[in-house]
């Protein structure tokens, strides 16, 4: 079906083009009469707007750019959801494109995302992202780039992201207040700035309260899933035995490290216990149900677009906004994996 245009509509109608285009947007110059036979006559064609001719008019595409590790991610499905509520009242339409915690995906995606001409770009990085060329090339072509969870402290742009150091802290202090006196940690990759907080607050913990920090008990997960979860456990316990806390990076990990205990015999948490880290829907579900940090994706998200939205706006305006750095609140969830 060949797509109908402004030009047919006046034809039909016997106006010219510049009327039925000004009756279309409400122009108070069109009578109320003429209004409604064009809008009458739009609708019985199914007309549809010339959406690249209004972005070239505009110089909008009034779409934006989305990369995330991993979609299936729990807290990041969060995140997207808040996302996406906030562009659809803004008009806007979210390009999101999975990075599975490849550099050279990622890298390709920005590239395709600037192809797009999208307004503007949000991001949480891969964890193998060190050379960040590729951002910086969006800086270079002032397109408004916003990151949230994982970051990059070398780019110069706003930031909405969770104290993850304090939140590791809290963790690890819960497992110390309900009696753990040797607490393994189950880390990410050495990469992920989110991952060397986690490593520095439950560290910093340790230290705090007059526990010495063994480096035979950090165990790295590099794809932070439940199969390393499920080998960092078995690990421990040939390693380990005298271990009665452990703080994961994430829920996923802690609950492949609860599968095993399960297996095997040894009671959570009488005999150990166990704290996660972003509060899934899975940590309610497992037996025993997990404790946790809350991380609050779905207002990351909120607050990431949000944010674009406001510096894609204020670089409309010829008015650019300085980066902003906004820190979210998380607290302790206890539940029945710790004492």
């Amino acid at each position: 079906m060949k797509q109908v245009t402004l030009k047919q509509i006046a034809e039909n109608l016997g106006i010219s083009i510049t009327t039925v285009s000004k009756a279309l947007k409400n122009y108070p110059d069109v009578s109320k009469k003429t209004k409604a036979l064009v809008k009458e006559e739009a609708k019985k064609l199914q007309y549809k707007p010339n959406v690249f001719a209004v972005n070239l008019r505009t110089k909008q595409s009034k779409t934006v750019g989305l990369i995330i590790p991993e979609v299936v991610h729990h807290f990041f499905s969060s995140v997207i959801n808040g996302i996406i509520e906030q562009a659809e009242k803004k008009g806007y339409l979210v390009i999101i494109l999975q990075s599975n915690e490849s550099y050279k995906l990622e890298k390709k995606q920005i590239d395709l995302l600037i192809s797009k001409r999208v307004d503007g770009i949000m991001i949480s990085l891969a964890s193998t992202t060190v050379d960040i060329s590729h951002l910086q090339e969006v800086q270079s072509l002032d397109i408004p780039l916003v990151m949230f969870d994982k970051i990059s402290k070398l780019i110069p742009c706003s930031k909405i992201v969770i104290d993850d150091r304090k939140a590791a802290y809290d963790a690890t202090k819960h497992l110390i207040d309900s009696g753990c006196k040797r607490i393994a940690h189950f880390r990410g990759a050495l990469l992920p700035q989110n991952s060397i907080d986690r490593f520095l607050g439950y560290k910093k913990a340790l230290e705090d309260h007059g526990l010495t920090y063994d480096p035979s008990l950090v165990y790295i997960c590099e794809n932070v899933n439940y199969e390393e979860g499920r080998e960092a456990a078995e690990r421990l316990l040939k390693e380990h035995n005298d271990v009665d806390g452990i703080f994961t990076i994430t829920d996923l990990v802690a609950v492949g490290a609860i599968a095993v205990f399960n297996e095997r015999g040894v009671k959570v948490p009488d005999d150990i216990s166990i704290m996660g880290f972003s509060n899934w829907f899975v940590s309610q579900a497992i037996t025993p149900s997990l404790s946790t940090i809350d991380q609050p994706g779905y207002e990351m998200g909120k607050r990431t677009f949000k944010q674009l939205y406001k510096e894609m706006k204020a670089k409309k305006e010829g008015a650019p906004l300085p980066p902003k750095i906004k820190t979210l609140d998380t607290f302790v969830i206890k539940r029945n994996s710790t004492k």
